[in-house]
C-alpha cells in the first residue's frame, strides 16, 4: 500500500495552518488570552450584551466551549454577567473595562501577527485566499446540521 499524499488533504493542511497560526498567536499576540477567547470579546465589543449562545453562533465555537471561554473570561474580570430583565433564564454578557483595555491592546498585536501570518502572499492571493477559506469555512459551519443532506460540487 503507497502512502497517502497528505498536500492533497486540507484537513491536515487546515491543521499545519492551525499550528502556524498558534505558534504566531502565542509568541506576538498573548500567551494568558487564546484566539478563541479573543474572537468572543471580539463579538462583545461589536455587539454588546449578547447571550452566550448568540455570542457562539457569531464566532462559531459550540456551546460547550462557548461556555468555557465565558467562564474563564469571567474568572480574569474581563467580562461580566447580567440577568436578562426580558427573560430570566438568559444572561447577557459586557466587557468589563478591564476586557476593553485587553481587547484594545491585543487588536494591535493580532494586526502584527496577521502581517507576518500572511506576508508569504501578494495582496491579490491574500483576497483569494480569504474568499476561499471563508466560502469552506461556511460550508463547515452547514455540517453542524446533520437533517440536511450534503451537497457535493465539483
Amino acid at each position: 500500500m503507497a502512502a497517502v499524499d497528505l498536500s492533497a488533504h486540507p484537513g491536515h493542511l487546515a491543521r499545519r495552518l492551525q499550528q502556524a497560526h498558534y505558534l504566531l498567536w502565542n509568541t506576538m499576540v498573548s500567551e494568558e488570552i487564546t484566539s478563541p477567547q479573543f474572537a468572543v470579546m471580539n463579538a462583545l465589543v461589536a455587539e454588546p450584551g449578547l447571550d452566550q449562545r448568540t455570542v457562539g453562533e457569531r464566532v462559531g465555537l459550540d456551546r460547550s466551549t462557548v461556555a468555557e471561554v465565558i467562564s474563564r473570561l469571567g474568572r480574569r474580570g474581563l467580562l461580566d454577567k447580567v440577568r436578562d430583565t426580558q427573560d430570566g433564564r438568559r444572561f447577557l454578557l459586557r466587557l468589563t473595562d478591564d476586557g476593553m483595555r485587553t481587547h484594545r491592546r491585543l487588536t494591535v498585536r493580532t494586526a502584527r501577527m496577521n502581517q507576518v501570518f500572511l506576508a508569504p502572499l501578494s495582496a491579490e492571493e491574500r483576497t483569494v485566499f480569504f474568499d476561499l477559506i471563508q466560502r469552506v469555512s461556511d460550508a463547515a459551519e452547514e455540517l453542524r446540521n446533520p437533517e440536511e443532506p450534503l451537497a457535493v460540487s465539483s
